[in-house]
C-alpha cells in the first residue's frame, strides 16, 4: 500500500475532478502491474495497473488507494467491472470513496464476485495523499495550501515592497514543485498589481504542469486565461479544482485564515531578519490570544540549504 500511495502522488494536480489514486497488482511476491490515475482523470489507476499486469492479475492481489468505481461512466470503464474479469484472489483497500455514487458498492459489488475485500489500509495516510478531492466532495471546495516565503521575524518583503529574493534556491526549487501538484494558484489583486507574477512552473520538465492562475479581487489587467473571484468563498465554484495553492500578499492570506479556509500552511523560512518589513499576514479578527493556540499541528519539518520548511495542517 505504501507504494501505491506514492504512486497516487503523481497525478496529484493533475486528475481534475477525479481522485489521483494509486494501485499497485503484487504477484506471489513480485509487483506484475503499477497504475496511477492520468491527466484529466483517466485512465483510472486500476485500469493503468491492470492493462500492464495482463493476465497475471488473476489470482492476485489488487492494493488500491481508494475503493474501486462503481457507477457507469461515459468516459472509461467502471473499476469494480474490470477488477472482477480480471478475477483477483483479493483486494486492499486504503479508504472508501468519499462519492455517494460509488461508496460501499464497489467493494460489495467485489465481494458479491467472490473476492476477498479489505478496507482501512493506511487510512490515514490516503486521505492525506487524496485530500484534495476528499475536500471537493466532503467540504464542496478545494484543499487549500497557504504558502509563505519568510524572514526570521516574519516578513514577506522589505517596506518598500521588494522581495526577491528572500529564500535561496533551493527552497524557491521546492516552492515551485508544490505549484506543479496543484491544479491553481491564487494570489490577490495588490500582489498581481505590484509583482505581476507568472504564477507558473520554472523547473525544467515540469514547466506542462503549471497551475491554473486564479486572482482575488478585481484587476481588468490580467491575463485572459486567468480566472477572477470576488471573494474566498467563491473558490467553491473553482471547477475541476482539487488542490489550490494561496501565495499571498497579506491581505489575502488573512483573509482566507478568517473565512476558515486554510487547510494546510507552508511556511519557509529564511534565515535573515529585516525589521520594519511587511508582514506575511494580516489582521485576522483575532480578540483573544487563548484562541490562537490549538488551531495548527505541525505535520513536517525539512532542511532546503540555508532555509527551513515548515508545514501545519489544520488541527481537527
Amino acid at each position: 500500500m505504501a507504494v501505491a500511495l506514492a504512486l497516487s502522488e503523481r497525478g496529484r494536480g493533475r486528475t481534475g475532478a477525479n481522485p489521483n489514486v494509486g494501485c499497485v497488482i503484487v504477484k506471489k511476491g513480485i509487483i506484475v502491474g503499477r497504475g496511477w490515475t492520468q491527466p484529466g482523470g483517466r485512465p483510472h489507476a486500476e485500469e493503468m495497473a491492470l492493462a500492464e499486469a495482463g493476465a497475471s492479475a488473476n489470482g492476485a492481489d489488487i492494493y488500491v488507494t481508494m475503493e474501486p468505481c462503481a457507477h457507469e461512466s461515459t468516459r472509461g470503464p467502471t473499476c469494480s467491472n474490470a477488477i472482477i474479469d480480471a478475477k483477483p484472489k483479493r483486494v486492499i483497500v486504503a479508504t472508501l470513496d468519499a462519492d455517494e455514487r460509488t461508496r460501499r458498492r464497489g467493494i460489495d459489488r467485489l465481494g458479491d464476485a467472490g473476492i476477498t475485500v479489505s478496507v482501512g489500509i493506511r487510512e490515514p495516510e490516503a486521505r492525506r495523499a487524496m485530500a484534495g478531492f476528499l475536500s471537493r466532495v466532503e467540504n464542496a471546495r478545494p484543499f487549500v495550501t497557504l504558502k509563505l516565503a519568510m524572514s526570521l521575524d516574519g516578513c514577506i518583503a522589505m517596506a518598500d515592497g521588494t522581495s526577491q529574493w528572500i529564500t535561496g534556491d533551493r527552497a524557491r526549487a521546492h516552492a515551485h514543485l508544490e505549484r506543479a501538484r496543484s491544479d491553481a494558484i491564487l494570489v490577490g489583486a495588490g500582489t498581481a498589481k505590484a509583482d505581476k507574477p507568472g504564477l507558473d512552473v520554472r523547473i525544467d520538465g515540469l514547466t506542462d504542469h503549471s497551475p491554473q492562475p486564479v486572482i482575488l479581487g478585481n484587476d481588468p489587467e490580467i491575463p485572459d486565461h486567468w480566472l477572477q473571484i470576488a471573494e474566498p468563498a467563491e473558490i467553491a465554484g473553482l471547477a475541476d479544482i482539487n488542490w489550490l495553492l494561496v501565495e499571498g500578499g497579506a491581505t489575502t492570506a488573512a483573509s482566507f485564515l478568517q473565512a476558515g479556509l486554510i487547510d494546510r500552511l507552508m511556511l519557509y523560512r529564511a534565515p535573515i531578519i529585516i525589521g520594519g518589513g511587511l508582514p506575511g499576514i494580516g489582521d485576522i479578527g483575532l480578540q483573544k490570544l487563548g484562541d490562537a493556540h490549538g488551531q495548527w499541528r505541525r505535520t513536517d519539518r525539512r532542511e532546503l540549504g540555508q532555509d527551513v520548511l515548515e508545514i501545519y495542517e489544520h488541527a481537527a
